[in-house]
This record gives structure tokens, sequence and C-alpha cells, in this order.
């Protein structure tokens, strides 16, 4: 079995763990294909964790637009990130935000790879 932190060296541990149960089926090469697939559409935290931030200095839902959230999004830049309050919760929990997006993401493409063959 490939390692997984080296083909995905940006993942966290969480996701690593979650990714190990969705690759353990897939041969060796499917798990490099799923890497390189899932390493070019995940979203890091922290880009989610920028992006909340720059709500606060004017456009207000961008990392909601990032991680296909479209209509919390809208609502975000309409309301002012629901009068700053949204946006700060988004600020407290930017990781799970991400997590969230990354598995929806890495279910997807180890469909996909397994579907492949």
């Amino acid at each position: 079995m490939l390692n997984l932190l080296q083909l995905l060296p940006n993942a966290e541990n969480e996701e690593l763990s979650y990714i190990q149960g969705l690759v353990k089926n897939l041969s060796d090469e499917q798990v490099r294909q799923f890497a390189v697939i899932y390493s070019s559409r995940r979203k890091d935290p922290q880009m989610i964790l920028l992006l909340t931030l720059v709500g606060f200095l004017g456009v207000a839902g961008i990392q909601r637009f990032i991680i296909d959230q479209i209509g919390m999004g809208l609502l975000y830049v309409f309301t002012g990130g629901l009068c700053l309050i949204g946006t700060i919760v988004d600020l407290i929990n930017y990781k799970s935000l991400a997590f969230e997006f990354n598995q929806k993401v890495a279910r997807q493409v180890a469909g996909m790879v397994a579907a492949s063959t």
C-alpha cells in the first residue's frame, strides 16, 4: 500500500484517516490516480481562513462560494456575512468547512477512480 502522506503532503491527519478508508480497496495505481485528482480539487483550510478574513474587509461569503455553497455565499454577500456573525462563526469553524468539502470531493474522486477500471 502506498504512503498517502507522501502522495498528499498537505492533507491534515483527520483527512488522511478518512481517505485511507476510502482507498483501502483500490490498487496502487488507482491510489496514485486518486491522489493526483484529489489534490487538485481539495481546499486547504488556510485558504478558507484567509477568504473568511476577507469578509471583514468588504466581501463576505467568498469562502462559501469556494466550497460550493452558492446559496449561503449569496446570503452572506447580501447580508454582510449575516451582520458579521456568520463570518465570525466561519472563522471559528474554517477547518470543519474545509474538511466537509474535502470529504465530499474525496468520495466523488474515489467513486470516479473505482468506476474507471
